[in-house]
């Protein structure tokens, strides 16, 4: 089972919103023991709304699953000794601060490794740890807008547009976390961690490997296509009566039977449309063609006799719909997550498992702090250490921010 692959080890994550916090998920799916480390108060991906889970946003929630949370002030030398404490007896580090941050804390690779050599340190960074734009900030819709990602999304001659899912963040996460998987085999053989230099800009420029290769065996810029694939015709959504499909049939047959199935035999004898490539040069007058006869009849009608004629096809599906979808649940890839105050939150799961594996419970995002008192009572501090530490801010346990919220009122 993946569930129990990284059992043994432990991950001490100081990351925060979308690509650390993937990729320490990941690694907790897989079975890894990940203590979380937030500032006190919580780290800002909790904060980021709409979309909420209690006083939590499910942004949170989503990104944060079978992982337990430590709170602590690494701006107090005393949390920075904890810190240091916890990275002592463990295999992992990953962190995102900006870079500078963590060597500046005392808690840096190159200190750590001295007395560690086996740890494996994870840095995600927007830019990189060296270069001309290694101290920028960066985020999702930054990286999609620096890494050219931006320009190829949306309509001809519309306001450039992003994926609202944050693609960037999560590919980076597991970039990262293929990155550390390929570090653990190498330790197996040599016994020693190293440094990894894991950015958002790198994981949005992989993200596009055939635009960005296109682009440099021609020197073309890609045009914004909307739906549509600039490689292949026809390969995007078309409107039906009631809704889109999206359509995949550029390869002969497939184009063959799309004409037939459409009463529009005599495209398939186009020469505009002879080939795929010519059916891309000409999109427009393609589209005008198939678009007459697709809006006719409702989508689910389409989806029937495109499915009949073996054609790639799928209704362009809203999250409704996702949540309705038959193979999602067959996939139990709507993982359900029970929480002891919130009830039940559902979730995507874990990508790679067996449906069999997915099915069985995870554990919730952790409150902030939720687990400090034993997490360090198991590295040797005692209760009247941990009440001191408390006292002076140098760490937060979840019971003190509960008592505090509650002091707060509404």
């Amino acid at each position: 089972m993946l569930r129990d692959a990284l059992d043994g080890l432990t991950v001490i994550d100081f990351t925060q919103i979308g690509a650390g916090p993937t990729c320490t998920m990941l690694l907790a799916d897989m079975g890894a023991r990940v203590i979380k480390v937030e500032p006190p108060g919580g780290e800002l991906g909790r904060g980021l709304g709409p979309g909420w889970l209690g006083d939590d946003s499910a942004l949170f929630h989503g990104f944060n699953r079978n992982k337990l949370g430590v709170a602590l002030d690494l701006k107090s030398a005393d949390g920075v000794a904890v810190a240091r404490r916890m990275i002592a007896s463990a295999d992992i580090v990953v962190e995102s601060m900006r870079p500078g941050v963590m060597e500046r804390l005392g808690l840096g690779h190159a200190r750590l490794a001295q007395a560690h050599p086996a740890l494996i340190y994870c840095s995600i960074s927007a830019y990189g740890q060296q270069g001309p734009y290694a101290h920028r900030a960066g985020v999702d819709g930054i990286m999609q807008a620096d890494s050219g990602l931006m320009s190829l999304i949306g309509l001809p001659d519309s306001e450039p547009c992003k994926v609202q899912a944050p693609v960037v963040d999560v590919m980076t996460g597991y970039v990262a976390c293929m990155g550390v998987l390929a570090k653990l085999a190498q330790r197996a053989r040599d016994g020693l961690g190293g440094h990894l230099d894991v950015n958002l800009l790198n994981a949005a420029l992989a993200l596009q490997q055939s635009s960005i290769t296109s682009y440099c065996a021609d020197g073309k810029l890609p045009e914004r296509v909307g739906s549509a694939a600039p490689y292949s015709a026809p390969n995007q959504a078309f409107r039906t009566a009631d809704g889109w499909v999206m359509v995949a049939a550029y390869m002969p047959e497939r184009w063959r039977r799309l004409c037939e199935v459409l009463g529009r035999r005599e495209l398939a004898d186009d020469p505009r449309f002879a080939t795929s490539p010519l059916r891309v040069a000409n999109r427009a007058a393609m589209v005008e063609a198939l678009t007459s006869e697709f809006v006719k009849r409702p989508t689910d009608a389409w989806l029937a006799v495109l499915k009949d004629a073996d054609i790639l096809c799928a209704r362009v599906a809203t999250y409704e719909d996702v949540m309705a979808h038959p193979q999602v649940a067959a996939n139990h890839m709507l993982q359900r997550v029970r929480h002891d105050t919130l009830g039940e939150i559902r979730m995507p799961g874990f990508p790679i498992n067996s449906a069999q594996e997915n099915a069985l419970p995870a554990q919730p995002a952790p409150a902030c702090g939720q687990h400090t008192k034993a997490v360090l009572a198991e590295l040797g501090y005692g209760p009247s250490q941990i009440d001191a530490l408390e006292k002076q801010g140098a760490i937060q346990c979840a019971d003190a921010s509960e008592r505090r919220l509650a002091a707060a009122g509404p």
